[in-house]
């Protein structure tokens, strides 16, 4: 099976794990806390502010008949698997590297566990400037868009 010696990639699923559940715990706070599409303002430019996205992201798919709860929760665990072996394989990997693919790992199981379990994603963090709304998104969003910027930087970084 898995080793996690102090050289496997694997040791960076605690980072998967803590972004996993960070996620999952901000979201049960969101729905506990805040009414769905009423914004809390926070400070300027910044509202709390309940959104439940059916589709990707952006909302993209979110208009559609249901089809894309199960194909996007496929990608992410199809995707995951795949992060998964590619932490096992990759443990000479830059260290910004392996958190990427962690940062990944952790945002898409996030918001995968979302789709599977309610069929949406739920969202809160709203950044707007005047009449402009950035689209609403969590942690999951977060870690993904970083890790993917990690991967990139470092995939970059070798040529």
């Amino acid at each position: 099976m898995f080793k996690l010696s102090s050289y496997s990639g694997l040791k960076w699923l605690s980072l998967a794990a803590f972004l996993l559940i960070a996620d999952l715990l901000t979201k049960q706070w969101a729905l506990a806390h805040l009414i769905l599409h009423e914004p809390i303002a926070v400070f300027a430019h910044f509202n709390l502010t309940l959104v439940y996205n059916s589709g990707a992201a952006f909302s993209m798919l979110s208009n559609e008949s249901g089809w894309q709860r199960w194909f996007l929760s496929g990608v992410a665990l199809i995707v995951s698997v795949f992060i998964i072996v590619w932490l096992k394989r990759v443990p000479d990997a830059p260290t910004a590297h392996k958190i990427g693919l962690a940062c990944v790992l952790g945002g898409a199981l996030g918001n995968a566990i979302d789709r599977l379990y309610l069929g949406y994603v739920i969202d809160f963090l709203d950044f707007y400037y005047a009449t402009w709304h950035f689209p609403a998104f969590n942690i999951a969003d977060s870690a993904i868009t970083c890790g993917a910027i990690l991967l990139l930087l470092t995939m970059w970084q070798k040529n």
